[in-house]
């Protein structure tokens, strides 16, 4: 426990700047205990914290900066990266969408302070082509809010902190195994909830070969697109498609056919719509299985206007 202790002591910063990096980056590392430990440790030092808070918000502010170029440069293909490897997929559906489609880049000051929205909310700020200075003006300040925080909490609970690293102290050559197993059970727990969303949207799907039968033989249902706008004119969509993004701006009388698409991996934003609609009186709600880009590479008809 010296060890770690004399770590954080002497290469604070850089531990400050490693974690929030790697953590802000999409790799499951905590990124709050090593800050509130290097803050908890200054104050006890009589050091300023303000290097803290620039380090650790400088080191989000880069790895968001990233999420932002591979937007812009990748899209929706980043983003169904993002959602096949995301211990938190629900972040990948309807909430962060929605809230970044109503109010854009100054949600970015909250995000990080939402489980799972910073990475794609940043990715969603490139796909949807907000400007780089916009950008990095609301991420900068919501990055220093976040990392403010978490030097507060060190600076105002350091004696809790003291006691706590007492306590691991006592346990000798255990803490570290200690440490590491809390961690281990975090990424457990992340992998855990992961696997129940999927469970949840286990559900009956209809092919885009079923669909444009149905739709060639008349009976076409309602189709519901609830891709974000920018993907949407850059890809064009299924003829006859309403456009939303969660259930209250459906806002429709109830049918007995729905599909809805998105362009998820697992269809997620589909799924979860699916759900909610069969709740509200609609009889039968089927996800398009492969999204919209199923629906593309079999040949069916495209719309753009």
């Amino acid at each position: 426990m010296e060890t770690l202790v004399h770590l954080i002591a002497v290469y604070g910063l850089l531990v400050v700047f490693v974690s929030v990096f790697l953590d802000q980056g999409g790799i499951p590392v905590p990124a709050y205990p090593p800050i509130i430990l290097t803050a908890a440790l200054a104050v006890d030092q009589g050091k300023s914290l303000w290097p803290i808070v620039l380090v650790a918000a400088g080191a989000a502010v880069m790895a968001d900066w990233l999420w932002y170029i591979g937007g812009r440069r990748l899209g929706a293909k980043l983003l169904r990266l993002m959602c096949r490897l995301s211990l938190s997929p629900d972040s990948c559906v309807l909430m962060t969408r929605g809230i970044y489609g109503r109010w854009g880049a100054p949600s970015l000051i909250v995000a990080k302070f939402v489980p799972g929205f910073a990475a794609v909310a940043t990715t969603l700020a490139g796909e949807t082509g907000t400007r780089a200075g916009r950008f990095l003006l609301f991420d900068g300040i919501g990055a220093l809010l976040w990392a403010g925080l978490a030097v507060a909490l060190g600076a105002i609970f350091h004696e809790a902190v003291n006691s706590v690293l007492e306590r691991l102290e006592d346990l000798g050559r255990y803490a570290l195994p200690a440490i590491l197993g809390l961690i281990v059970i975090f990424i457990a727990w992340k992998l855990w909830r992961r696997q129940s969303f999927l469970r949840q949207l286990r559900m009956a799907r209809i092919t885009p070969a079923e669909l444009s039968q149905l739709i060639s033989g008349g009976t076409s249902p309602l189709i519901l697109d609830v891709r974000p706008e920018p993907q949407r004119a850059l890809s064009g969509w299924i003829p006859g498609a309403v456009f939303v993004r969660t259930i209250g701006e459906a806002a429709l009388t109830p049918h007995d056919e729905v599909v809805v698409y998105c362009d998820c991996p697992n269809e997620a934003s589909a799924a979860v719509l699916a759900r909610a609609l069969n709740k509200h009186g609609f009889k039968r709600v089927r996800p398009l299985a492969g999204g919209f880009q199923a629906w593309k590479d079999d040949g069916h008809d495209v719309a753009f206007e």
